[in-house]
Formats: structure tokens, C-alpha cells, sequence
């Protein structure tokens, strides 16, 4: 389920024509050079697109009033190739609607010591001109990221990567439509939350349907999808000899498929990119949908179990952020721990619903009792995520505001095998260590649902926060508990006021 093959990013460069028109040539074609060197370093499916050299107010709101309305426009960056006199940028940095990136870069990599003369100096100076433009922003109080250095440089050209993929992630949770089959868990606090709040501020339209409005749809699924969906089963897992043809539970594995079917259709004639369920509220389904929302996430959509709407909505934002990477992108859920000193772990899964996209191998699929939700043994696949770096990310709404709090982790292997324990699960080191990941998590009140991604990092993340206006917690290797609750009693006041009254 791609969702970038259409988005863009406008290049745009400032100047002024003080310098005459074969200066501004000169710029136009400099400037073009380091749009597509750029280009071609980005890693995303987004188009870098390149605009004519600006030089005048008019045109530069003109433009952003037109990247506004640009529904495939997702960001702008900005360069100050000459001296650009910033008071021109006022009245469109004031009415600019998209995410910001302020690139500080130069056409030249290294000056050339021995020939440089002032008609170089003049026709260089980004150093001079993107002060003034930093100056501007800061004063009219733009939400944007600065990058500094030469778009030749892996660094910078990452950092700018990471953003534009958070500029994806914000384009999508804007538009974004979002089922909930049922309701949340009962006395559950944390998967509430004000959805109208979420579509004010985020954009993201949540709605509930009855669980038998997705089972009418099940119900009419024809045996040929079925049998489809389970020759599919059979080349992409490794399937239980009680599912396989013939199996005494293969009419199990059909029962899965039949639900995979009617919760795709439905999903895809409402135009919804992500979804939650609950075991609670199952209606007349068999089983809960396990198989089915793995799989479901693995192609993109986002989910939430028991509700959990914010979950699903960032889990979606995220996996389109992640497009194309190596690594995954799950819904996960911190169960429990091993506290030995010097081998602290967290063991982290969920009932069923945990994507294999952060599979370490191809997945098992089996089926196992549940213990919970009344319904008949669901089918599931199990596997072990892969070690590696990865964050894991939660969203809670705090009443005033939502905030997300992430933690970089590290992934590792089980220390000993999981026989009895037939889930999908990952185990994990958290940063700096358990003790005081856990005590910061709890103290900044994040939720015990996630999203674990070990595609994107933590500077995804800071974009993403950024552009949506929503307060971040950053638990990473340099956290102490003191600093910590400092710093989430500056951010409280901070995004307090900066609401206004």
C-alpha cells in the first residue's frame, strides 16, 4: 500500500535583483545542481522538485499559498544561495501551511583560496544570506529544521532525508481515515482520547463501527478468495500440519482467510488506511482477527488492539515514513521483564497482533488457544524479531495536548528458546538502561501499546513531533531521571502556552 509515488518536495531559492540577471542565472543553475545532487542522494520515493529562483514578496507567497493547495506538495525546502532580505519573506513564512526545512548549504564544497575575488564573495554567500533568513523565521516563530553542510556530505544529506520522511508520515496522518471495530477495553485509561481534538490538530478522522458490520462482510466472502488467501498461506509461511489441506484444523486456517478477505474489502472500499479491534467486542466472528491484522500491517496498514485508535494512527504515519527502508514497523506491547542485574530485558509482544515485517525469519503460522475472548483458538504467526537498533514510540493524550514519548532500543535474541510462548514477540535492551528507561516512561504517563520500528530513529521522530505540533519525550543512552522530569516539566509549560489563552 505505497503512499509516496505522488508526494513531492518544492526546492526553493532566494535571492534578490540587486545582482542583475546574469547573476541570478548563475544561481539558477547552481541552485539546480544542488536540488538534484540532492535528489539523488534521498532515499525516499518523494520527488525533489526544483522552483525558479525567488526575489520578490509577491512571488514567494504566491508560492506558498500554492504549496498549500498542493496536495502532493509535502514540504519545502529553503536555501539562501545570495543575500535574500528577509522582510520579502515575511508574508509568506507567515501564511505557510507545510513543513519547513532551512538548508544553510553552499554550491561549492571548498573555496578556491588562490582566485577567489569579490564577485565570488557575492555570488557565495549563503553565510550572509541564510542568517537573515534565519533571523525571520525565528522571530515570526516558524516551526522548522536547520541543516548545515554540503549536500555532498552522507550527513547532511541523511538528516535531510529523515525529514522529508517525516514530512511523508505528517502528509498522511492529515488525510488520514481510521475504523474501529468496536469500542475500547473496558476501564482501559490510556487507549481514550479526544478524537475530535486529534482531528483538529493531526487531521486524522476516527469512526466506529459495529464489529457486525465487518462480519456481514466476512460472511459473504466467496470460497475462491479463501482458497486463494490459503495457497498464499502456503508459499509464505510455515504452516502447522494441523492447518495444512487435510489437516484437522485446516477449516481454521480458512475461517482466518475468510476474515483477512472481509477486512480488506472493508478497509478498501472505505478508504481506511489503518484500524482497531478489541477482543472484548468480537460479535459473531469465530476468531479473533490475528492473521489477518498481521498481515494487514505488513502491507502498510496501521492498527491498534483494543481500540487503541492513537496507536493505529501512528503506527500508519510511521510505516509510511519507513517506505523502502531495511527493518520493520509494528504494533507492540511491553509485557514483562527480566530483572537480573546485568541482563535486564524487556520481553515485548501482544496477544497475536504483531507485524512480520521485524520478522528474523519466515514466520510460522499456527494456531493456538488464547485463554481470552471466548471465541474459537485463532490462527497467528509466530517468530522472533530481529536483532538490531530500532526505537519504540507511544501516544498519549494528555488532556491539553498529545505527546509522544520514544525510546531507542536495542533488539536482541532471545536468551533462551520460547516454546510454550506461541506469539510473535521481540525482546529488547532499552537505552541507557532498564531502570531508568522504565522509570521515565512511566513518569512521562505513555502508554503500554507502541510502536516499535527498526527502520526509522530517533530524529524521524523529533521531525515528526515537530511538524505536528505535539509535544516529544525523548528517552535515548544520555537520559538521567532528574534531567528527564525537568525537561517534561519545560515541555508541559512550554506547549501550555504557547496554546495561548
Amino acid at each position: 500500500m505505497s503512499a509516496q509515488s505522488t508526494r513531492e518536495i518544492w526546492f526553493l531559492t532566494g535571492s534578490q535583483g540587486l545582482y542583475g540577471e546574469d547573476t541570478l542565472a548563475q544561481v539558477a543553475e547552481q541552485s539546480q545542481k544542488i536540488c538534484s545532487t540532492l535528489a539523488g542522494r534521498l532515499s525516499t520515493r518523494v520527488r525533489l522538485v526544483w522552483k525558479p529562483v525567488l526575489t520578490g514578496s509577491d512571488a514567494i507567497r504566491r508560492l506558498c499559498l500554492e504549496a498549500n493547495a498542493a496536495d502532493d506538495c509535502v514540504g519545502l525546502i529553503a536555501w539562501m544561495h545570495t543575500f535574500s532580505p528577509a522582510k520579502m519573506w515575511i508574508s509568506g513564512l507567515d501564511v505557510l501551511g507545510k513543513p519547513l526545512l532551512h538548508l544553510h548549504t553552499q554550491a561549492n564544497r571548498e573555496l578556491p583560496w588562490s582566485t577567489i575575488d569579490m564577485d565570488f564573495m557575492n555570488l557565495n554567500q549563503a553565510a550572509h544570506g541564510d542568517r537573515e533568513f534565519g533571523f525571520v523565521q525565528t522571530r515570526l516563530g516558524v516551526p522548522r529544521k536547520t541543516v548545515a553542510g554540503h549536500v555532498s556530505d552522507p550527513e547532511v544529506s541523511g538528516r535531510i532525508d529523515a525529514w522529508v520522511r517525516a514530512a511523508s508520515g505528517r502528509a498522511e496522518v492529515r488525510t488520514l481515515k481510521l475504523a474501529r471495530f468496536g469500542d475500547n477495553m473496558r476501564d482501559v485509561a490510556v487507549t481514550e482520547g479526544d478524537k475530535v481534538e486529534a482531528q483538529l490538530r493531526l487531521g486524522v478522522s476516527v469512526n466506529t463501527y459495529g464489529v457486525n458490520d465487518l462480519v456481514a462482510v466476512v460472511d459473504a466472502v466467496d470460497e475462491a478468495s479463501v482458497t486463494s488467501l490459503v495457497e498464499e498461506y502456503q508459499d509464505a509461511y510455515r504452516l502447522a500440519p494441523e492447518l495444512c489441506k487435510g489437516g484437522e484444523r485446516h477449516d481454521s486456517l480458512r475461517y482466518a482467510a475468510r476474515i483477512e478477505a472481509g477486512l480488506r474489502g472493508f478497509l478498501e472500499e472505505g478508504g481506511f488506511r489503518a484500524f482497531t479491534t478489541n477482543f472484548e467486542d468480537l460479535g459473531g466472528l469465530r476468531q479473533l482477527p490475528g492473521l489477518a491484522v498481521q498481515r494487514l500491517m505488513a502491507d502498510g496498514y496501521g492498527f491498534g488492539g483494543e481500540g487503541d485508535w492513537k496507536t493505529s494512527l501512528l503506527l500508519r504515519t510511521l510505516k509510511v515514513a519507513a517506505e523502502g527502508l531495511e527493518g520493520g514497523t509494528s504494533f507492540m506491547e511491553d509485557y514483562t521483564y527480566n530483572l537480573v542485574p546485568g541482563e535486564e530485558l524487556i520481553l515485548g509482544a501482544h496477544m497475536l497482533e504483531v507485524c512480520p515485517s521485524i520478522a528474523a525469519q519466515t514466520p510460522s503460522c499456527e494456531i493456538h488457544p488464547l485463554g481470552i475472548g471466548g471465541r474459537e483458538d485463532p490462527v497467528r504467526l509466530v517468530f522472533d524479531a530481529q536483532p538490531g537498533p530500532a526505537v519504540v514510540i507511544g501516544m498519549a493524550d494528555m488532556g491539553d495536548r498529545f505527546r509522544l514519548v520514544a525510546n531507542t532500543i536495542d533488539v536482541v535474541a532471545p536468551p533462551e528458546p520460547l516454546p510454550k510462548l506461541p506469539v510473535a514477540r521481540a525482546v529488547w535492551q532499552p537505552h541507557p538502561n532498564l531502570r531508568t528507561s522504565t522509570e521515565a516512561w512511566l513518569t512521562s504517563g505513555a502508554p503500554h501499546h507502541t510502536v516499535l520500528s527498526s527502520a526509522l530513529g530517533a530524529e524521524e521522530i523529533e521531525d515528526l513531533a515537530e511538524m505536528l505540533q505535539i509535544e516529544l519525550a525523548l528517552i535515548d543512552s544520555g537520559t538521567t531521571i532528574r534531567r528527564f522530569a525537568r525537561e517534561l516539566r519545560w515541555s508541559q509549560a512550554y506547549h501550555r502556552l504557547a496554546q495561548g489563552i
